[in-house]
């Protein structure tokens, strides 16, 4: 087994499975591209082991707190993750996190937006490490999210040929 997956299964956590997309809805862009060594991934929601969407939804200061904020950018990671494996074969080809843009679907005020993300970027550097999990990164409040999730997340990354 691969590292970063048998690393995943010592934490006890899951590669989701394909995003379920809600009826009547069509996504004409893919989830992840790669061009060249350079990685680009869509903005991923947090999910389910069988591929819905995870709740709560709602704002992060009003339906959620600030911790499951944070569990749901993790979420988002392990969503990420999952297309990876799907599109590289392996997550052990992936050389380094380069930026990630994260946004909180944020309730009037509430402007800890980078503890909520902190979910994501934490897990990336327990997973790849401090040298290709380190990243650039932005984590701002927005008013509204696709279908009220309460955390998209976008990235960049290299991988090796």
């Amino acid at each position: 087994m691969a590292k970063i997956e048998a690393k995943l299964q010592r934490m006890g956590l899951y590669l989701p499975a394909p995003l379920e997309v809600p009826g009547g809805l069509t996504l004409p862009f893919k989830p992840v591209v790669v061009r060249g060594n350079t990685v680009y991934i869509a903005g991923h929601a947090p999910q389910e082991p069988d591929g819905s969407i995870s709740k709560p939804f709602g704002k992060v200061g009003a339906e959620l707190t600030a911790e499951q904020g944070y569990e749901m950018a993790k979420k988002v990671g392990l969503s990420m993750l999952g297309d990876l494996a799907r599109e590289l074969g392996d997550l052990d080809r992936i050389s380094g996190w380069c930026h990630a843009l994260g946004m909180v679907n944020v309730a009037p005020g509430f402007s800890s937006t980078t503890p909520v993300i902190n979910g994501f970027s934490e897990l990336i550097v327990e997973l790849f490490g401090p040298q290709k999990g380190a990243h650039s990164r932005s984590a701002v409040g927005v008013a509204v999210l696709p279908f009220d999730i309460s955390v998209e997340i976008e990235a960049v990354l290299q991988i090796d040929g």
